[in-house]
């Protein structure tokens, strides 16, 4: 059987549901409207490299073969062998990025200046680390990215030596 509820206690049940409506309405505007304020936010966010694009002119370098031959020789062999930290695929000397720009007019102000490629070098992969080069040295820190490649092939071949002598077995 049912417990019967009093016609006042109804009453204020549905007094207390119907008073609390409408806090739950404003309460979902304003998650609604934090909702929006988020996404909006979001994607300006989001779309703030698009407008990261530079308006200064080039590096006077960046662009310009010295007019030694022989220090261009060296600068493009040395541009040729850093990568480019913004395209991350390409060496600064194929990148249009500023950045790579930036490191050719560098490299080429430097080599001008009498300084030897091998302390350009030095000096770029100070200021950014082993990655800038296609050459990072070989020390503790980078033997397993040597090693790695060695040590998969003996794997690989330990495990075709088995699936061979497995069929011989049979």
């Amino acid at each position: 059987m049912m417990a019967s509820v009093s016609p006042s206690l109804r009453g204020a049940q549905a007094t207390k549901q119907s008073s609390l409506r409408p806090h739950f309405a404003g309460l979902l505007r304003f998650a609604r409207n934090d909702c929006l304020v988020i996404g909006l936010a979001m994607t300006l966010c989001l779309a703030a490299p698009a407008f990261a694009q530079s308006s200064l002119p080039a590096a006077p370098w960046a662009n310009r073969q010295l007019p030694d031959a022989k220090q261009e020789a060296q600068a493009r062999a040395l541009m040729e062998e850093l990568r480019c930290l913004v395209c991350q695929g390409q060496s600064i000397a194929d990148s249009d990025a500023d950045m790579a720009g930036d490191m050719r007019h560098l490299v080429r102000e430097r080599i001008a200046a009498g300084e030897r490629p091998s302390d350009v070098r030095r000096w770029l992969v100070d200021r950014y680390g082993n990655w800038v080069s296609y050459r990072p040295p070989a020390g503790p820190v980078t033997w397993p990215l040597w090693a790695a490649p060695v040590l998969l092939l003996a794997i690989g071949a330990l495990l075709a030596r088995r699936r061979i002598k497995g069929r011989r077995s049979r």
